[in-house]
């Protein structure tokens, strides 16, 4: 399975509308690039897509309003992931607005641990 990289535009406009918060971690993930916060997730770029994560409430209105569900594999949504719509490319700060909501969010998760490596005797 090829993975689906960003363009040049894409990065740039990832860059622009990634938060510019200290405690923010910008990491390689799919391929590309996506943004944590105590170890989890909560934005990032696959392909042309910038996706974020939310609650179930506002992923609903999100899906209402034109985003689709976050699938990095076909036909295996992440489940609390969606897809900003393709037609916001055009308006950064809205973008940007919904990467805020998503990182307000994220901030109330429990901190994700690395996993430790087991070590072979």
């Amino acid at each position: 399975m090829s993975k689906a990289r960003p363009d040049e535009e894409s990065k740039a406009l990832f860059a622009a509308v990634a938060p510019l918060d200290p405690r923010v971690k910008i990491k390689p993930m799919f391929g590309s690039l996506a943004g944590f916060i105590n170890g989890n997730m909560f934005t990032g770029l696959y392909g042309q897509d910038i996706f974020v994560r939310l609650p179930e409430d506002q992923r609903q209105l999100l899906l209402q309003a034109g985003a689709t569900e976050f699938s990095p594999m076909p036909g295996r949504p992440m489940k609390e992931y969606v897809a900003v719509p393709e037609e916001w490319r055009q308006d950064p700060d809205k973008i940007r607005e919904l990467i805020d909501q998503s990182l307000t969010w994220a901030e109330t998760l429990p901190e994700k641990l690395p996993a430790k490596k087991s070590s072979k005797k």
